[in-house]
């Protein structure tokens, strides 16, 4: 029955975006047969590969982590546990789907970035900022505090990387809150702050969330830091690197539409295949030393786990394969199509469109809105937050189409995005924070890292722009809405709970 729920969610979250692309297959955007059967047949891969997934995860990943997390808080040693908390970000992060197709996308146009390398740095991220959110919980650090520090170090370091690397590096940060990722970090994060017994419990409260917000800071800074390491010297995207990107998207674009649907996905099988072995080798050693020195658990709990771990490897073969093979060549072949319509007016209205379908389909945002009207004692309406997010991300998309069309800076978008995120820190309550900084991903769920990025790379590349610097950071973009609505209705809900206070006073 999971498994039937899983597809349910899945199904829900793809199958809009689908429908949009046969819209525009249709009107403005013919697709040629071999890419819009690919694009349909990957879009059942993604659908089927992406909930046998997240059964795995459930079925193995998820007690794994919850088991780690509350072992590791038991022994009482700090050092063991931020050394784990380390080791758990750096594996986990390598495993995540989102990661390795963001990878993906930036190696594909930008041969200099590895994607190899760029997993390991995102990785790197992760691990360092989940432990430096551990120590926050037990050394009692204001949440807003770690995370006001962390962004002014980010913002700082990133003035002087070259703008190619800005973008990618705050997709980063908004592709890592998937599902492999936040279910580990969260049992760490829950299993810490449950162990403070002696203080209040609005305290532990507060620090039960807000750990995944801290992990996301981590691959933004490393995609920085590498870009200070790989660009020592050098200037911005030069003309050279830029042709290159352009002729490696033409090339991408010219060997799906000659070639068949099975050719194309048996070709791209082997290596996915051995990409998702490398992948989770290092989170099953782990998983296994785990076991052997500090879990002990019994032989049924151990082929439970294992069950899950083959489910985990099998959803994300057919995951990737469905993404690789058809989600990500349709969506640069619908972006460039699009953009030839109109000389791309066409551009900022889709992206309107596209960006509340990709809040309003994902799963995890109904949990959030849920979660939210559950916390604020129904002051917070459901209604009311799916559409501050659903207009939130839809102008986000937008504003995303509308810098690809003209060729401006991202700059004009974080800095005031962020600065507004981080001034409302000191205005709304820590809970409403937390949460915030924690759902930053969770309207960046599958679509935006697979179609919404690669329709951006093929308008760019269709309008003669710089597909390295004006593509990527869309994910970033639609990351931000969260951070920003849920604190603003975090001060809301303060100012209501004021003012009934008032009047109960008052009243008596």
């Amino acid at each position: 029955m999971n498994f039937i729920e899983k597809i349910k969610e899945i199904v829900v979250s793809v199958v809009p975006m689908m429908i949009m692309v046969m819209i525009l297959h249709f009107t403005v955007a013919p697709l040629p047969g071999p890419s819009l059967a690919s694009f349909l047949f990957g879009g059942f891969l993604l659908i089927i590969g992406l909930s046998i997934f997240l059964t795995g995860v459930d079925l193995g990943m998820l007690p794994i982590g919850q088991r780690i997390g509350s072992k590791i808080t038991q022994k009482g040693n700090i050092f063991l546990l931020l050394a784990v908390g380390f080791i758990v970000g750096f594996v986990i992060t390598i495993a995540e789907p989102d990661v390795q197709v963001l990878a993906s996308q930036v190696s594909s146009v930008d041969p200099a970035v590895k994607a190899k390398p760029l997993v390991f740095m995102i990785a790197a991220g992760i691990g360092f900022f989940v432990l430096l959110g551990l120590a926050r919980i037990l050394f009692q650090v204001p949440y807003r505090i770690t995370i006001i520090i962390s962004y002014i170090i980010v913002f700082s370091l990133a003035a002087f990387v070259p703008q190619k690397f800005v973008g990618i590096a705050f997709d980063a940060g908004g592709s890592t809150t998937g599902p492999m990722t936040v279910p580990f970090i969260m049992a760490l994060g829950i299993g810490v702050a449950s162990v403070r017994k002696n203080h209040a419990s609005s305290e532990v409260q507060d620090d039960s969330f807000g750990l995944v917000g801290v992990a996301s800071v981590g691959p933004i800074l490393a995609v920085t830091l590498m870009g200070l390491m790989v660009s020592s010297g050098m200037g911005e995207v030069t003309g050279i690197e830029a042709e290159i990107a352009t002729e490696v998207v033409e090339t991408a674009h010219d060997s799906v539409e000659n070639s068949n649907v099975f050719s194309t996905f048996a070709a791209l099988l082997p290596e996915i295949f051995k990409k998702v072995v490398n992948a989770l080798l290092p989170l099953l050693a782990v998983i296994i030393i785990f076991q052997i020195f500090l879990l002990k658990m019994p032989s049924r709990q151990v082929r439970k786990i294992a069950i899950g771990t083959i489910y985990t490897f099998i959803g994300l073969v057919i995951f990737l394969l469905g993404v690789e093979g058809g989600f990500i060549p349709a969506g640069r072949a619908v972006g460039e199509k699009v953009a030839t319509v109109a000389n791309g007016n066409l551009l900022v209205p889709l992206g309107l469109i596209f960006g509340a379908l990709v809040v309003s389909a994902e799963p995890a945002v109904w949990v959030l809105t849920k979660q939210v009207e559950e916390i604020s004692a129904g002051h917070i309406r459901r209604p009311l937050l799916l559409f501050s997010l659903s207009a939130g991300v839809a102008l986000a998309v937008a504003l995303a189409m509308l810098r690809i069309r003209f060729g401006f800076s991202i700059w004009y978008y974080l800095l005031p995005s962020y600065a507004l995120a981080l001034i409302l820190t000191i205005f709304c309550p820590p809970f409403f924070t937390t949460i915030a900084f924690d759902s930053g991903g969770v309207a960046s769920g599958p679509m935006s890292s697979t179609f919404i990025m690669s329709f951006a790379l093929g308008a760019s590349h269709a309008l003669g722009g710089n597909v390295i610097m004006d593509a990527f950071g869309v994910v970033a973009m639609i990351a931000m809405i969260p951070l920003v609505a849920i604190q603003f209705l975090g001060v809301l809900y303060n100012h209501v709970q004021k003012k009934a206070k008032k009047k109960q006073i008052k009243d008596e």
